[in-house]
């Protein structure tokens, strides 16, 4: 399972209670809106003023909304207050044993995008006016972060070949959510 080929991608956000589902939902539409290659119905999400592509669609919707709870849940809950949800594209790669006798398939990760994300809140009108105006500048850095890798050469060649054209993904797709180091089941 483990590649050490395949490309991670990190994006840190700082949040705080107002503000994290709404920001987690765009981010993770936004790096799906950038990696699934089936037919995409468009989507936006405005966040601070910053405007963040997604899909419309009911499983992505479902999926991504189950991760955003789970994360919030875990961290209303516990006394952790930073996470990680974690977005990792595999591929269906066939398994041999070592006498080259096909043994099914493995699924092998070509790309992961890693969002930290952590919970503060701010003490007064000011420091939460300087808040949001700092969460605005990361989103909008997160978002050319995603355009230039999904449009670099690196961010190309990362894609293995697409084999089956059915659905919205070619590939799977694993969401992990982990707080305070601890997986995260929703």
């Amino acid at each position: 399972m483990n590649n050490p080929s395949h490309t991670t991608i990190t994006i840190d956000l700082v949040l705080d209670r107002h503000t994290t589902k709404e920001v987690l939902q765009a981010v993770l539409h936004a790096i799906l809106f950038h990696r699934l290659f089936g037919l995409v119905k468009p989507q936006t999400f405005d966040i601070l003023d910053v405007t963040m592509p997604g899909v419309s669609d009911p499983e992505m919707e479902q999926l991504v909304n189950e991760k955003v709870d789970a994360f919030w849940r875990a961290v209303e809950g516990g006394i952790s207050k930073r996470g990680q949800i974690t977005v990792t594209f595999l591929e269906k790669r066939p398994k041999k044993s070592w006498f080259q006798v096909y043994m099914g398939e493995e699924e092998v990760p070509w790309e992961q995008w890693v969002i930290n994300a952590e919970l503060r809140q701010p003490k007064s009108d000011r420091d939460r006016q300087q808040f949001l105006t700092t969460l605005a500048a990361t989103l909008t850095k997160a978002v050319q972060t995603m355009l230039v890798h999904t449009s670099s050469e690196k961010g190309r060649t990362a894609v293995p070949l697409i084999t089956n054209a059915t659905g919205i993904s070619p590939f799977p797709i694993r969401i992990a959510v982990s707080v305070g180091g601890v997986e995260v089941a929703y």
